[in-house]
């Protein structure tokens, strides 16, 4: 692993092309399926980090094709000739331009859209980055950017995530996990779940297990604002988190690779809200400071670099995630919080500003991913699946 920190700290990965080529009309260049949209409650935030793939596609080896999905989960195929750079992808709801995806076939369509395209993902949460999506691309017989079914499910739920953590030994912040079976059960009592997080003290952090963006995450200065948390929490999911409040530092982490991983200069989040809110992170420009590279020693910062990486290969994650720490100055500790597996592309997205300090373009950045799906793609294509 100091290998690849070393490697990291100096070069930006770069890949050579890979040989496999997808038949489309632009017969010399690889087709990409630009997926978007969604039925998660991060709808809106992936139509604008679609937009920054679709815009830095290098046009000279892809050719990209837009597909939205509309709330109710239905694919359409969008106009092709969308001026770039675009600040946000359309989703134009034709019916005569639905897409389906066909177990073993690929992808059908309007005449002309590509069966066998790679699929670039940019779904944030639910039905798109928590491994539901990557189960079906692999019936099809699709490549695909990004993590593989168990990467994105198990990095989506940040229990099962922990759970790993600690068994490789990496710090992570303690919780207690609460599921809405739990909560309903008629021998559940409030003021007894109250007792069992004493020990964390207040403030406390209530989570859903599955949903990015900050989606249902509620502080809770006190025992009385607890109730109405977990409330809020179970609107967006079926199992929640509740951890204690650290007074720490927020630095995030974007790693690219699918063995040998590259791990990017760190970047700092400083919220203007309590906290890095939904409202912070997406709708309010000055919601939030960003700092890169993150200001520490060298050594720390190499810390957590490493960190990062182990966090990133214990998931059994490919293609490229973004891992989240709580930094605590004053005890000179550091906690893993989250993996993204399809992190946020936005203009004001930390992932691709990491990325770009260290040496990766936007373009770079893109073409790196597809050439890392592909390159898994082959190897997979040649394994074998029966003894005859």
């Amino acid at each position: 692993m100091k290998k690849s920190l070393k490697k990291s700290s100096q070069k930006p990965l770069r890949l050579p092309p890979p040989s496999i080529r997808c038949t489309n009309r632009d017969m010399e260049k690889q087709a990409v399926i630009v997926l978007y949209g969604g039925r998660s409650g991060e709808h809106e935030v992936s139509l604008r980090s679609a937009a920054f793939v679709y815009t830095h596609l290098d046009r000279s080896r892809f050719t990209p094709w837009p597909v939205g999905i509309d709330k109710s989960g239905v694919w359409f195929l969008q106009d092709r000739d969308l001026p770039c750079p675009l600040d946000q992808m359309p989703l134009e709801k034709d019916p005569s331009r639905i897409v389906s995806i066909m177990p073993g076939r690929g992808l059908a369509g309007p005449e002309g859209l590509p069966g066998k395209a790679l699929i670039f993902p940019v779904l944030h949460g639910s039905f798109g980055e928590d491994g539901t999506l990557q189960g079906a691309l692999e019936i099809a017989g699709l490549p695909y950017v990004g993590a593989d079914t168990l990467g994105c499910s198990l990095s989506m739920d940040k229990e099962m995530i922990k759970k790993v953590w600690i068994h490789h030994g990496l710090p992570v912040v303690p919780f207690i996990a609460l599921t809405r079976a739990v909560r309903t059960d008629k021998n559940f009592s409030l003021e007894q779940f109250r007792e069992d997080l004493s020990p964390f003290g207040y403030p406390l952090f209530v989570k859903p297990a599955n949903t990015g963006s900050s989606l249902g995450v509620s502080r809770v200065d006190d025992p009385q604002e607890l109730e109405t948390a977990l409330e809020g929490a179970f609107v967006f999911d079926r199992k929640i988190l509740i951890e204690p409040c650290v007074t720490a530092r927020e630095i995030e982490c974007s790693v690219v690779g699918n063995g040998p991983v590259t791990s990017f200069p760190l970047g700092e989040v400083v919220p203007r809200h309590r906290f890095y809110d939904y409202q912070a992170k997406y709708e309010d420009p000055q919601g939030a400071r960003i700092i890169i590279p993150a200001p520490m020693a060298p050594e720390l910062s190499d810390r957590i670099r490493l960190t990062a990486e182990k966090a990133y290969l214990s998931a059994g994650l490919s293609g490229f995630a973004r891992v989240d720490f709580f930094l605590d100055d004053e005890k000179g500790e550091f906690y893993l919080n989250e993996l993204n597996a399809i992190p946020g592309f936005t203009s004001i997205s930390m992932f691709p500003m990491m990325c770009r300090e260290g040496g990766l373009s936007p373009r770079e950045l893109t073409t790196t991913l597809v050439d890392l799906a592909l390159r898994r793609h082959e190897e997979k294509e040649k394994l074998r699946f029966s003894v005859n």
